[in-house]
Formats: C-alpha cells, structure tokens, sequence
C-alpha cells in the first residue's frame, strides 16, 4: 500500500501549467465560436466549403497531438511549448489581419500545429508533476482551468464582436480599426475577435518563458522514457483501429459527438440568419461548459455501478433532444415567450438554451465513462495505446458534423449575402421557412447513434456469452 497522502499542493510549474492552458483554451474558443461565421461572411467561403474547411481543421486538431507529442519528447517540453505559442499567436493574428481564402488555410495550419503540441505538453506536465494518489486531484484542477478558459474566451468575444462593430470614427475602438486598413463589409468586426485569441496565445507564450519549467517524463524505474517514433505511432493507430470492437465504439460515439460540434458549425450561423446580429452565440455557446461543471460528478456519482454502455446509452437518449428542442421552435408560434413575466426571450434563442442545456447534460453521462469502456476494448496490456487514440470519436464526429452543417445550412439556411438582389422581404423569408429542418436532420442522427450503440451492446454481449460457454 503507497504511502502518499492526498494533498492539493503541488509543484509551482504544476499551477503555471494550468495557467498555460487557461488562457490557450481561452485563444481558441474565441476564435473557433465565430469561425464559421468568419469563414463565410468575412473571407468569403460558401457555406458548404466552410464546412469542409472547419471539419478537416476540427479533425486535425484531434488528431495531431498524438504525433506532436513525441516531437515535444524530443525537444523539451518548454521549447516546444513555447513554439507552439508562437505558431499559435502568428497563426491568430495572420488569420485576423488578412482576411483571404489562401492565408485562412495557412493560418489554421499554423494553429492545428500549435495546438496539437501544447495539449500532450500540459496534459504530460500535469501527469509529471503529480503522483498515483493525487493524479485525479491534479486533472480535476486541469479540468477546471480548461473549462474557465473556455467559458472566458467565449464570454469576451461577443463584446468585443459589438464594440468594434458599433465603433465609430474617433476613439481606441477605431484607432485599432484603422490599423487593419479601417476593413469594412460583412463579419469585419470579427477579425479583431482573431486579434483577441493571439493576443491571448501571446500572453501564454510569456508564461511559458519566464514561469514554465522543463519537466521531464521518467520510467517507473525511474529512468527517462525514451521518445516513440512517429513510425511506431503510425504502426499503434492501424493496430489499435484493427480492433474491430474498438472501432466501431469510435464511430457510434462519433454521431454523438457530430450533434455536440453543431455548437460551433452551425449555432452561431443559424442564430444570426434567423434572430439577427444582436444575438449572442458566445454567451449563449457557455451555458454547455456551464452544465457540465454543475451536473458531471453528481451525475458520475450516480451512475458509478452501471455498466458503461448504460451511461453511454442514456447521452445517447438525451442527446437527440438538444437538436429537437431548436427543431421545435416555430411550433410554439411567437417570436418572444415571456419567462415568468420578468423577461421576453426570442423563440430560437429560448430553445437553443434549452437545446445546448439536454447537450451539456448528455455529455455529463458520456464523457466520464466512455474512456473507462474505450479501455475495456483493449487487449490486455495495451490499454496505454488504445487509450491514446480514443479521442478520435470527436475527430471523425466533428469532420463529419461539419460538412453537413455546411450543406444542410446552404440548402434551408443560406448567406444572406448570396440570395438574389432585389428580392422583397416576404421572398427572402421563403428561403428560410424550412431552416429548421436542419435541425431535424441531427435528432435523426442521433436517434441512429443510439440504434447502433444498441446493436453493438446486444452483438457483443452475445458474442461473450457465447465464448463463456465455449471456455
């Protein structure tokens, strides 16, 4: 039995870590809630090429830090966290300052890099600096910072995304406008929503040079692990997805994780086009974080004695209600609803709420036990290899989820700026009379996911019994 005490010190580059990742989570959720928006309205990608664009970036960023890792390995955690911040920073501030198709592309390679090296640096400092008994202790203060950063950088956009908009010709505001060549035309405003997310990386790149300390990964004998070759990688992802179990456990979680990424693909879009500029996808994109903070271990607490599958099965009951709630809106045939006679709330934005509320709640049920059943598919002794490869459910949901928002929002929501010229209000409202069908289109998704998963629970049980008997 270990000695160890449980404690919540740890050492100082342990807090600088989290700090790091605060403000790199911080970054990228201010830019990544408007980047579909961005791409389309101010770049000028269609909807459907945005969808592809955003999808493939979503899915490099899931699927780059398990080679990036080992170039960190490689060359010091606290160099390569500190290039990463400087991909990061160029990255952000080319992608706000010069609004073309060619340097978007470049731009968002530019941060897939960076960001695919700073989440298995911290996540391996966080690791490092922590033993057996305080691990869970160290990744629920990680788990906390990743969050603060995200609920941040999603709260100060849509601020900044007004202010500049309503900025006049006098004043700091337009001072910083016409620093970009005083940019006018649809989504302008958002390029300093970019300039915001570099301006945050930059400030981790300054934490990361004067706070970080190099910390080292070492051996159960207390030896350094030596660096695995991307060959080696390479060879663990086709072995670890030639597990069929394992595989097809990625793809059903990845229909789940397709209606989740539509907060990002099509929620601010859609809010836009429907309710108008006013609103507010940031503040509103929060109340996810919001919901998993309150409800995840309550709800872990409650499910600890089910079997994974269960708590998987019952995201996958809730999850196709986040996308009927919005389906249902124009059902409820008023504009506004009062809310206890305090306030009126605009339909859309009332059930996109209570949308993102059923999607923040069947994640609570997911996310704790889906990498516990994830392990479980592993054979024996190759649990560490299998379980760095189980994020891809999130890659292949958010490539596929992104390209059909991309479609389904060309088809019943379009760009306002690619209708006909001329036309009269009254035709213009006939393009998005069926916007909501889009959403339709995610709770049948879902409905499927939980299908499959079902198939999957009754087929392998089957097939353990069966081999129980045999044995």
């Amino acid at each position: 039995m270990s000695d160890a005490k449980s404690t919540w010190r740890f050492p100082r580059t342990f807090w600088f870590a989290n700090v790091i990742e605060l403000f790199e989570r911080a970054a990228y959720y201010g830019c990544f809630i408007f980047l579909a928006v961005y791409l389309t309205s101010r770049i000028g990608f269609t909807d459907r090429e945005t969808g592809v664009v955003t999808g493939v970036f979503s899915f490099l960023l899931y699927l780059m830090p398990t080679f990036m890792g080992t170039l960190a390995d490689r060359f010091g955690f606290k160099r390569a966290l500190a290039t990463a911040f400087l991909l990061l920073t160029f990255g952000y501030a080319l992608l706000g300052a010069v609004p073309t198709k060619a340097t978007a592309i470049v731009s968002l390679l530019f941060i897939v890099v960076g960001a695919g090296i700073v989440k298995p640096v911290v996540s391996g400092t966080v690791a490092k600096c922590s033993d057996e008994a305080n691990r869970a202790r160290a990744f629920s203060l990680f788990y906390w910072a990743v969050n603060i950063g995200a609920f941040a950088g999603k709260s100060f956009v849509d601020p900044i995304r007004q202010a500049f908009a309503s900025a006049g010709d006098s004043g700091l505001l337009a001072a910083m406008r016409h620093l970009l060549g005083d940019p006018t035309g649809n989504g302008w405003e958002l390029q300093f929503v970019n300039l915001y997310s570099a301006s945050m990386a930059f400030v981790a790149f300054l934490f990361t040079v004067f706070t970080y300390r190099d910390v080292e990964r070492t051996a159960a004998g207390g030896g350094k692990v030596p660096p695995k070759s991307l060959g080696e990688l390479a060879r663990g992802l086709g072995k670890a997805l030639g597990n069929w179990r394992f595989l097809c456990l990625i793809i059903i979680t990845g229909f789940f994780w397709a209606i989740q990424g539509q907060l990002y693909a099509t929620m601010p879009k859609y809010l836009f086009r429907m309710v108008g500029l006013s609103s507010k996808p940031g503040w509103i994109a929060n109340v996810n974080p919001f919901v998993v903070i309150l409800f995840v271990i309550p709800i872990t607490q409650m499910v600890k004695s089910w079997r994974p599958i269960s708590s998987i099965a019952v995201s996958f009951l809730i999850i196709p209600l986040s996308a009927l709630s919005v389906a249902l809106a124009p059902a409820i045939g008023t504009k506004d609803v009062a809310i206890f006679g305090l306030l009126t709330v605009n339909t859309i934005i009332l059930m996109m709420i209570v949308g993102i509320f059923f999607q923040g709640l069947a994640e609570c049920f997911l996310s704790p036990r889906y990498l516990e059943f994830a392990s479980k598919q592993a054979p024996e002794g190759e649990t560490g290899l299998y379980m760095g490869y189980a994020h891809l459910n999130s890659a292949f949901g958010w490539l596929f989820g992104f390209i059909l928002s991309g479609m389904l929002l060309e088809k019943w929501c379009p760009d306002p700026a690619r209708l006909p010229q001329g036309i009269t209000e009254l035709e213009k409202a006939a393009y998005y009379a069926h916007a909501h069908y889009i959403w339709y289109v995610f709770t049948g998704i879902g409905v499927m996911g939980f299908i499959l998963l079902m198939s999957f629970r009754w087929f392998t049980d089957r097939l353990d019994r069966r081999r129980g008997s045999a044995a």
